[in-house]
């Protein structure tokens, strides 16, 4: 079975029914006009603030891409890019370029021109389905992109040698193509965050998306009558593999375009959703505007809310406290994952485990762990080491690039790259990415560790810590410190707050800025050292004592 199967049957079993909702609250009118009210207005440049998909018209329009492919010459194999913010079109076009074959590229809508180029040169893309926010980024390398024979434009305003996807979708008959998927065969390219450079390509089969199915609705128990509010990019693995659990039981999703605590809010209430993946920055804002008046929680409807989880970063403990303090009604969990181990849920937490908050968890379904040292070997517990894990999402390759597939791939295991360790009732816990630690005068330290301190004081939004060279101890730990709006702390403030932690581990800068992050929500801390190292060498007189 694959996924393109599971669309299907849906479409038999519940043709008429809502399986996407897409919400834009840009286009909402005023306040005083509800979303249900707002289904059949239409703005002026024709867009709805809310559209809707059955799961009868999802599996037609993904038909209709699939035939419209094969009228171009995609063959069974091919690779196709998606370049498209969130919108009620992209799931059908992901699930039409499986139904003719090919493979699916989903593309990072922050990617700068080169970036683009570089990832449709790396994947052998040969079509790119793309919209109007990448028009200019787009149009800087067109003619460089010698091996893209066919662009598709979803839009109204189609730019110069690009043809409209609507309208050449239209024509095509909505029936299935005469294509035969199996698991082994290969369905998708996903890139690597690229926080260390260009991004790899990441090849997944179409076993690996049905496991992620298996394993998003064996975590979190999605039931015909659970609605998900999908927040993040759908080119991530992470936001795709969460709604999966949703298109195994059939429940609708729904696509918020755009992201502040009141639209979240706003739409868990009007669609009536049950389960919310949120990003730790979303849900900070959350509970920052509810602490500061913006938003009472009265008035929206969110009884129906059962699930919050958290994926794609560290999970500060106090935020899960702060969240539980709230809501205190709704089940926790959190995951782990990779792009590599097809997205979210190789570990997790669980919902019955909220007494080991801080933890990312045990292995998922179908998944094994475990805890290594550099030569493959398994660690004490207790001790850190490197994280490794197995089950059926692992990837295949990276595509065109044996070397680097070898770096992380051994019979069947992912090494992972982050360093974590296991308590004694197995519960694994991250400490950090191994290439993030730093060593301070032969002391090794990880960031997460000092970051997760750090996020307990009431002042603190944000924060990264990153290691800054210096002559006599090799690196120190410096702290880029983002404060909650309106609030003002001083380096003394800090100092002081870290008095309880190891001398060693006491951050021995502090730097008050925004601290930024990717649209996965992991804070970019190549980005950082690129700022404040800047190949300066720090000496004892430079820092905080």
């Amino acid at each position: 079975m694959t996924i393109v199967d599971v669309l299907e049957k849906n479409a038999r079993l519940y043709p008429n029914e809502e399986a996407l909702v897409e919400i834009n609250p840009a286009n909402q009118p005023s306040k005083t006009t509800t979303w249900r009210e707002y289904n059949l207005i239409e703005t002026a440049e024709g867009d709805k603030y809310r559209r809707t998909m059955t799961w009868k018209d999802f599996d037609r329009q993904a038909n209709r891409c699939a035939n419209l492919l094969l009228t171009r010459g995609i063959k069974k194999g091919d690779k196709i890019a998606i370049l498209l913010m969130n919108c009620l079109e992209w799931l059908p076009i992901y699930f039409g370029i499986l139904k003719c074959g090919a493979l699916a590229v989903p593309m990072n809508y922050r990617y700068t021109a080169d970036e683009i180029k570089y990832c449709l040169d790396l994947s052998d893309a040969t079509m790119l389905i793309y919209g109007p926010e990448f028009i200019d980024r787009v149009a800087q390398v067109k003619d460089q992109l010698i091996g893209i024979k066919n662009f598709f434009f979803v839009g109204d305003e189609v730019p110069e040698g690009a043809d409209s996807y609507s309208v050449y979708s239209t024509y095509c008959t909505s029936t299935a193509p005469p294509v035969i998927i199996t698991e082994d065969d290969d369905a998708a390219i996903y890139f690597s965050s690229g926080t260390t450079g260009f991004p790899k390509a990441i090849l997944h089969a179409h076993r690996a998306l049905i496991s992620s199915c298996e394993t998003e609705q064996k975590h979190h128990s999605q039931t015909k009558d659970d609605v998900f509010l999908c927040i993040p990019p759908l080119y991530h693995t992470g936001a795709k593999m969460h709604w999966f659990g949703s298109l195994l039981s059939a429940s609708k999703a729904v696509i918020l375009r755009g992201v502040s605590p009141e639209w979240i809010m706003q739409a868990v209430s009007e669609e009536k959703a049950t389960i919310v993946w949120l990003l730790v920055p979303w849900a900070q804002d959350i509970l920052d505007a509810i602490d500061r008046g913006d938003i009472d929680p009265a008035e929206y409807r969110l009884s129906q809310w059962r699930l919050m989880h958290i994926g794609a970063q560290p999970v500060p403990p106090s935020l899960i406290k702060r969240w539980k303090e709230r809501f205190p009604h709704h089940e926790y969990d959190t995951n782990y994952g990779l792009s590599e181990s097809i997205g979210p849920g190789c570990v997790h937490l669980g919902v019955e485990n909220i007494h080991k908050v801080g933890a990312i968890g045990i292995a998922g379904y179908h998944w094994e762990t475990a805890i290594i040292r550099p030569d493959g070997t398994p660690v004490e517990r207790g001790e850190v080491g490197e994280l490794a894990v197995k089950g059926p999402g692992v990837m295949k390759c990276y595509y065109k690039n044996p070397e680097a597939t070898a770096e992380i791939l051994h019979d069947g295991w992912l090494w992972t790259g982050d360093m974590a360790k296991e308590d004694s009732d197995g519960f694994i816990f991250l400490v950090d990415r191994k290439k993030d630690v730093i060593i301070s005068g032969g002391e090794n330290l990880y960031p997460v560790q000092i970051e997760d301190y750090l996020r307990a004081n009431d002042k603190i939004k944000d924060v990264a810590v990153i290691g800054l060279p210096h002559e006599r101890l090799g690196e120190i730990a410096a702290a880029i410190i983002e404060l909650k709006e309106g609030l003002t702390a001083t380096e003394e403030e800090i100092n002081e707050f870290c008095a309880e932690l190891p001398r060693y581990k006491r951050p021995r800068k502090i730097i008050f800025a925004t601290v930024p992050r990717n649209p996965t929500g992991k804070i970019e801390k190549p980005r950082l050292r690129e700022i404040y190292c800047g190949g300066v060498t720090l000496v004892e007189s430079q820092i905080t004592k």
